[in-house]
Formats: C-alpha cells, sequence, structure tokens
C-alpha cells in the first residue's frame, strides 16, 4: 500500500494503475468505510482512499475539533482491506492561500441535512469534486449512510460531467442494528442504548410500508411515535421523501422512498435512513 501527502506524490503515484476505484473518507475508520474499499477493489483491481477532515463542510457550532482521528489505525486498517494508495493531505494541499471556488448544488441540497446545516453540502461538494479532479477515480463508492450526499454528489458528477461512476454501498451496521458511524465513539453507555431508537423508528416505517401504507403522513408518524418512547431523543427532522429529489412526499408512489431521520442522543447527532420499494434497487449495487 503506497501512503502519499501532496498532490504531486499523488498525481505520480495515480500513474500506475490503469483503472482505480475511490473512496473519500474523513477517517476513524469502521467496517462501512473498509466494505466500500474492498468493493473498489473487487469491481477496479485497485482502490484508493482519502483521509481528511474536511473543515468547510463544518459549521462554527459543529464538532470539528472534536471529530475523532487516528492516522495509523485507519492505514493499518486500509492495508488489511487490501487498498493501493491513500492520500492523506494537509489543509493547506486542498485549500491552498486564496482559495476562493466552492460549488453550489441545487434543489436536492434544500432539505434536511441542508435546512439544517446551512453550507454543508457546498462544503461537500467542494471538496468531493477536488478530490475527483485529483485522484481522476474510474468510479467512486460512498455509504447509504449519507443519503442526501450521495444525491447530491451524484447531480453534481452528472451536472459537471465528471467521468466517475457514482456507486453506493449499503449501510454496515452493528448486530444491534445501530448504522456504523465515526460518531459513535462519542456516545455513552446509555446513549448507545438510546441510540437504537433511530433503527426501530426506521423499521416501523418499513413493516408500515410492506403492510400496504402509502401515506408519507401516516409512514412519518410511525417513525416520531417510536423516537418519542425514547427520552433521550430529540430529533432534528422525521422524513419520508422522493428517492430523486429528497423533498417531502405526500404519498409513496411506485418509485418507492427514502425514509430517513436525524436525531440527537445527548451531544451527539445521529443520521440513518432505509430505502423502500423500488428506491431500493435504484440505489443500491
Amino acid at each position: 500500500m503506497r501512503v502519499v501527502s501532496t498532490v504531486a506524490e499523488l498525481r505520480t503515484a495515480r500513474r500506475d494503475f490503469p483503472r482505480l476505484g475511490f473512496v473519500p473518507t474523513m477517517g476513524f475508520l469502521h467496517e462501512g468505510h473498509l466494505s466500500l474499499v474492498r468493493a473498489a477493489k473487487a469491481r477496479m483491481g485497485a482502490a484508493a482512499c482519502s483521509i481528511f477532515v474536511n473543515p468547510t463542510q463544518f459549521a462554527p457550532t459543529d464538532d470539528l475539533a472534536r471529530y475523532p482521528r487516528d492516522l495509523e489505525r485507519d492505514l493499518r486498517l486500509l492495508e488489511e482491506a487490501g487498498c493501493d494508495l491513500v492520500f492523506t493531505p494537509s489543509e493547506a494541499d486542498i485549500y491552498p492561500d486564496g482559495f476562493a471556488s466552492r460549488i453550489e448544488v441545487d434543489g436536492v441540497t434544500a432539505p434536511l441535512e441542508g435546512a439544517v446545516r446551512p453550507g454543508h453540502f457546498s462544503g461537500v461538494a467542494t471538496v468531493v469534486a477536488k478530490l475527483f479532479n485529483l485522484v481522476q477515480p474510474d468510479a467512486a463508492w460512498f455509504g447509504q449512510k449519507d443519503a442526501q450526499q450521495c444525491a447530491v454528489l451524484r447531480r453534481m458528477t452528472r451536472d459537471l460531467d465528471f467521468p466517475v461512476e457514482i456507486i453506493v454501498g449499503e449501510t454496515v451496521r452493528e448486530p444491534d442494528g445501530l448504522a456504523m458511524s465515526s460518531r459513535n465513539v462519542y456516545l455513552a453507555a446509555d446513549e448507545r442504548v438510546a441510540a437504537l431508537c433511530l433503527i426501530r423508528a426506521l423499521r416501523a416505517a418499513q413493516a408500515g410500508f410492506d403492510a400496504g401504507y402509502r401515506s408519507a403522513e401516516l409512514l412519518r408518524g410511525l417513525m416520531q411515535a417510536e423516537l418519542e418512547a425514547e427520552p433521550l431523543a430529540r430529533p432534528d427532522y422525521v422524513s419520508i421523501a422522493d428517492p430523486d429529489t429528497l423533498a417531502e412526499l405526500d404519498t409513496v408512489d411506485e418509485r418507492g422512498a427514502v425514509a430517513s431521520l436525524a436525531v440527537r442522543i445527548g451531544q451527539t447527532r445521529l443520521i440513518d435512513n432505509l430505502l423502500l420499494g423500488e428506491a431500493r434497487q435504484k440505489w443500491l449495487r
């Protein structure tokens, strides 16, 4: 496994790979990230990963300084997963003095995370666009847990004609159903138990959909009831949304829906989602 930290080193190393799959990350890796690396390796023959905690996607009230970091551990896990190339740039490499450009993706960024975290998706789109230009991957893998991010990056890639295929990997979960996340490390023991209300809420919506309910308001109500039963849960939003635009639905049609939510458990903010109906076949590969 080759580890590079500068743009010049990356461009030199990239020449060694005729085809390359790419997994952008902010580090503190877990099995969700590693499953994407293994999928990229299996499909493309070689996999690259970036580790960069991107400051432009954090709001002033977010946890940038607190975000967990352990580069040595991450590199060990990536090598075990078969990663071929790792890019570990500094902030100055990505945003040199005088950097003044940003990418804005309209529409799909407006609801959900975009409404709660203004500017977040501009930061995500900008850094991913820059990483695509630097790494020059043939395909890039992202996790379903960040469903809105996946939708935003698919739109950006189409609109700007990046020659990169966007592939979404299914959310990897703990045995009890909690979606794996770097932020799970923040949870105290009682909060870790309380966090299971997210998957209970999503499964309630899934059960309602499977039983034939198509009213989005009813499905949102099933989710909300599960969250209200957990005293430590403070929801930011509960959503049954269009799988393409992520706009809230009145009725779920044959295209299915994205059931998603963001919940604060103590000081930790968690997100999760399930894909209902045909949305699952469309999103996941």
